[in-house]
């Protein structure tokens, strides 16, 4: 078959011209290395002869709380970055750059967030994070602070948006620790998160006048429960306390409400006899019994 044929005379030169890209690249890359090792040694010959005048140019001091990438012929010194103490290095072949170790912390500006329920609110937290790889953090990313900032900004958005208002007000905590989402992706680049904490939410005045209003009327109805459960036990304490009272004790408990009444001067208090009383409750329940007949 002369197509099948061409195919695989097209395919074969393919790999073949792949193999010579790899083999090619494999030998510009041996070569830089065996040059950098070259110049790398001439250096070091040259510092040693001219010790005396070169050593307050090879020297560099790194604080405690900073590391020294060191960039040899534009790639990164073997092994973990340098630091603290007394750093030597070749001045026309490194390239040093420091990194902080220390915990860095900023603000994420307010910004309109959309709850699950579909309420704005206006959110503010603050992050705090620390470079723990200081070679990742110089060589997978160009401006770590912009790219963790933009990156907890949009992970806090995306996280209040998956939450109601109700689970935003009462479980701020669990929020931030639901943002594990930031502390895996900014992983790569040699940063630890912290902690990412919300600072201030601020709703919508009109919700806020609706939430005073649904919480007064609870607080009200709570209230009158209360009164309600109250008044109730009264009554029937009231009830069990007279029921056992006899004709005299209730007649002298009657005669002392009646002194304790007579002390305010803005009350006019008629005094009746009890039998009258009886009299009178006995002639309505006498008329009610003839009615219902």
């Amino acid at each position: 078959m002369p197509g099948v044929n061409k195919v695989g005379v097209i395919c074969a030169d393919g790999f073949d011209a792949e193999n010579k890209r790899k083999d090619g690249g494999g030998r510009s890359g041996a070569v830089v290395e065996v040059v950098g090792t070259v110049l790398t040694l001439l250096s070091v010959a040259f510092i040693i002869f001219t010790f005396p005048l070169t050593a307050w140019m090879c020297a560099k001091v790194v604080q405690e709380y900073e590391r020294a990438v060191i960039f040899r012929l534009g790639r990164v010194v073997k092994g973990r970055a340098k630091g603290p103490g007394l750093l030597w290095f070749i001045p026309w072949l490194d390239v040093i750059q420091k990194v902080d170790l220390r915990t860095v912390s900023f603000n994420i500006r307010p910004q309109e967030v959309l709850t699950a329920d579909g309420v704005p609110v206006k959110v503010d937290a603050v992050v705090f994070y620390r470079v723990v790889d200081p070679s990742l953090w110089v060589t997978r990313v160009k401006n770590g602070y912009a790219a963790t900032h933009s990156l907890a900004q949009t992970t806090l958005r995306a996280t209040l948006g998956a939450h109601t208002l109700t689970d935003v007000l009462t479980q701020r905590r669990g929020i931030t620790v639901r943002m594990e989402v930031l502390y895996a992706a900014t992983r790569v680049w040699g940063v630890q998160v912290e902690r990412v904490e919300l600072k201030d939410l601020a709703l919508p005045v009109t919700l806020q006048r609706c939430m005073a209003s649904e919480a007064e009327a609870a607080r009200n109805a709570r209230a009158k429960m209360i009164v309600a459960e109250g008044e109730a036990k009264a009554s029937r304490a009231l009830m069990e306390a007279a029921s056992g009272f006899s004709p005299v004790a209730f007649h002298l408990r009657y005669l002392q409400s009646l002194s304790s009444v007579s002390s305010s001067a803005s009350v006019v208090v008629f005094s009746l006899p009890t039998e009258l009383l009886d009299v009178f409750i006995s002639h309505q329940a006498l008329l009610s019994t003839n009615y219902t007949t």
